[in-house]
């Protein structure tokens, strides 16, 4: 028996090393869900605040942040990531940051 569709993707999301990044899509593929990258977005988005898992390593297939620029929660989520060793070129992250994972 699976789990629910939400502890899938959470537990895929705790495996994005540091200092790496993944795309929705990317995540829910690996939790045996493809092409439901949106619902990868809604479960991360109802996430507790003060969650241990690392929400911010997910970014849309742009890999760039989905959050509006300037919001709080695209201000946090670049934060982390720039003190994970993530660079930005922009708004962007280049491609050598995508985690490398295989289902």
């Amino acid at each position: 028996m699976q789990p629910e569709p939400a502890a899938r993707i959470w537990q895929v999301v705790a495996m994005i090393p540091r200092g790496r990044v993944a795309s929705y899509g990317q995540i829910a593929a690996l939790a045996g869900m493809p092409r439901h990258a949106r619902l990868v977005g809604r479960t991360l988005r109802e996430l507790p605040r003060g969650t241990k898992l690392p929400w911010h390593r997910v970014v849309n297939a742009s890999l760039k942040i989905s959050q509006r620029p300037g919001s709080g929660g695209h201000i946090e989520q670049r934060r982390r990531l720039l003190a994970e060793g993530v660079e930005f070129v922009g708004e962007r992250i280049p491609k050598a940051y995508r985690w490398k994972a295989s289902a």
